[in-house]
């Protein structure tokens, strides 16, 4: 009988053929905000990692993340929405499988901005008179809803009342201390990137978008018409298309 060592049957283990896909959530949302799309990366044969980040402080969330992905072998498209667009943009310090960066209705900033400078760069974003009173952590933090009664219309206006009101109820928390966390050196300058955005944001103007694609030198940006900032749930097949692009452009 031939005894295989453990060694070579470990050597001869193939690296992942596809990317994985790593999902990283925004502010006031989980990683059941990305379920359409998972559904169908999973159905084109995708590994697909939905990180529940913390949304506690940039370089704590980024942390997280960044440690996700270097227990990952083969490459790795990061994709994050909103806030989360903070997160992969620092992610990737000492990742080097990090091939791709996909920006879903995000923010993509640049090295000492944050997303809340961001989201004042250009006028039009109605977040910040939608936003509950703060809730004061021990810490000297403070957790940052929406009013229930104003996340449709500000987060969410092409989906369903009834998704909606679910997710008004089941919002995560970000601290300001997060949304004004400032960036590193940014991903987006040395690894190549996609955008995907609605023309109806209304937490990022649509000319903040299309600020930071043009800046990022994005080898792709589609503009949904008529989306909301939620622009994953309310087009799933959309935004998964274009993690795909970016995933078979990382492959190669």
């Amino acid at each position: 009988m031939l005894t295989v060592p453990m060694a070579t049957a470990s050597a001869a283990t193939p690296e992942p053929t596809k990317a994985t896909i790593v999902l990283v959530h925004g502010a006031l949302a989980g990683s059941s905000s990305w379920d359409g799309v998972i559904s169908r990366l999973q159905a084109d044969g995708y590994m697909v990692i939905a990180a529940a980040d913390p949304l506690r402080s940039l370089k704590g969330d980024s942390d997280y993340v960044s440690g996700i992905v270097k227990n990952i072998k083969g490459p790795v498209v990061l994709v994050g929405h909103s806030y989360g667009g903070s997160i992969i943009t620092d992610a990737t310090t000492g990742a080097d499988n990090v091939k791709a960066l996909v920006y879903v209705a995000a923010y993509a900033p640049d090295a000492g901005e944050s997303a809340f400078d961001l989201t004042g760069k250009f006028p039009g974003s109605v977040l910040p008179d939608a936003l509950a009173p703060p809730i004061a952590l021990a810490d000297g933090a403070h957790d940052l809803y929406v009013q229930q009664s104003k996340f449709r219309p500000v987060f969410a206006a092409d989906v369903a009342e009834k998704q909606v009101a679910l997710m008004a109820v089941t919002q995560r928390p970000v601290t300001d201390v997060a949304l004004k966390g400032v960036s590193g050196a940014p991903a987006w300058k040395s690894i190549p990137s996609w955008f995907v955005y609605g023309s109806a944001d209304k937490v990022i103007p649509p000319a903040v978008h299309a600020f930071m694609a043009q800046r990022a030198g994005a080898k792709d940006t589609i503009v949904v018409r008529g989306a909301s900032h939620v622009v994953m749930i309310s087009h799933p097949s959309v935004v998964a298309n274009l993690i795909e692009k970016a995933a078979a452009a990382a492959a190669k």
